[in-house]
């Protein structure tokens, strides 16, 4: 049996009437139709039958494999370039290349930049539509310029006030871009400040913002006096060094600092990696107290403080590609037991500590893992002459997830 495959057609605000004739009529010729509402009411005399596609989108995708698979000819609407934040990268996860014919439809981030006249080589797309603004914000605030899809919820004045709260500029210039491509297309020019005290924009816009001071990262190694603490419960610059250097966090990656204590670790990640999204849990309140003073005067905008006890405070946080376990409170192998369930293909745990009984619980748990023991000697100055005084000395555990588990 020849199977059709599946056409996947990208409109914008502009209409169908922007669409090729040979386009629309293989459309109307389909004998499955899926997409938005909005896209269904483009063909009010489509006499087969239609699929709306709504917040749970695998009835849908189920339906245009099943038709791939049946010989059937199914068509599909979507916005702009369905490849992003689009259907189609749906519908790519449950069929082969060979069963998507898709026509893009110029992206909306074309059309916002084309309707500002503004080249957008340089700038990071990003969407806040039905996506949290948590995972977007770091991006947002590295970037020179960024583009922004939203949506009914996370509005531009909410993603405008949301900028505002991690540190970027009021002043920022910014532009809405509604309707593109539609015959009521509108550019509002405006700042931060204003986009943020503004509520009524068009549905569907583009958010553009122009950063005039973007984070770049920074190495880590702030001394352990720049950091509050309590009863001096940190971990050590040197040995702070050598964890950052084995969880190797990467750009856009997630990190869990569990028992972040005074959030050393999860500050100096997040600074070396501005686009990294940082969690700093800690079930203790006076020590949540010092992790958001140190966020204050360190700059790390890309660190939440998640104040509850893990592994329960973990459960809805995003999978992270690396989870630092500087404190238990007396649940070491429960913790790493979910770590090593939740951890990304590649993931990597870092432990430290100090007893031997918990290095041997580790150890039962991933014989496999690497060991070191860190025995860091400061020198100190007595009279004219140097002597060298130990810290206390720590065992650095590292596991990496294997790209199979």
């Amino acid at each position: 049996m020849k199977r059709t495959p599946v056409l996947v057609v990208g409109i914008h605000a502009g209409g169908v009437q922007m669409l090729p004739p040979t386009l629309r009529e293989r459309i109307e010729a389909a004998q499955v139709l899926i997409g938005g509402k909005r896209h269904l009411a483009f063909f009010p005399a489509f006499t087969g039958e239609t699929i709306v596609i709504a917040a749970d989108a695998d009835f849908a995708v189920a339906r245009a494999r099943q038709g791939w698979e049946a010989g059937e000819r199914v068509a599909v609407l979507a916005s702009g370039d369905p490849l992003w934040y689009g259907f189609a990268a749906t519908l790519r996860k449950a069929l082969p290349p060979e069963a998507l014919e898709i026509h893009p439809a110029p992206a909306s981030f074309q059309l916002a930049f084309a309707a500002l006249a503004e080249p957008w080589h340089d700038a990071a797309l990003l969407s806040a539509h039905g996506r949290p603004l948590a995972a977007m914000l770091p991006q947002a605030l590295a970037a020179p310029k960024a583009a922004i899809l939203t949506d009914p919820v996370q509005t531009p004045a909410v993603v405008a006030r949301a900028l505002i709260a991690a540190g970027m500029s009021a002043d920022a210039p910014c532009a809405v871009c509604e309707n593109l491509g539609a015959d009521n297309q509108r550019v509002l020019r405006m700042t931060l400040a204003e986009a943020a005290q503004q509520e009524e924009f068009a549905a569907l816009n583009v958010f553009v913002v122009w950063n005039p001071r973007p984070r770049r990262p920074r190495p880590p190694g702030l001394p352990d006096e720049a950091f509050i603490t309590l009863a001096g419960q940190i971990t050590k610059r040197e040995i702070r060094l050598l964890s950052l250097a084995e969880l190797a966090l990467s750009a856009d990656e997630v990190l869990w600092d569990i028992g972040a204590g005074s959030g050393a670790i999860a500050i100096e990640a997040a600074i070396s990696q501005p686009t990294a999204c940082v969690y700093a849990v800690e079930r203790r309140p006076e020590f949540c107290a010092c992790i958001r003073q140190n966020l204050a005067r360190l700059d790390a905008p890309n660190v939440q403080v998640v104040e509850g006890s893990a592994p329960e405070a973990c459960r809805d946080l995003p999978d992270p590609d690396a989870v630092f376990i500087g404190g238990s409170g007396g649940r070491l192998a429960e913790l790493v037991g979910m770590a090593q369930e939740r951890l990304r293909r590649g993931g990597r745990l870092v432990v430290n500590l100090v007893t031997l009984d918990s290095l041997e619980t580790l150890r039962r748990l991933a014989p496999e893992a690497q060991v070191v023991l860190a025995q860091i000697g400061r020198g100190k100055t007595i009279q004219s002459s140097l002597r060298l005084e130990a810290l206390n000395p720590v065992f650095i555990f590292t596991w990496r997830k294997a790209n199979g588990q």
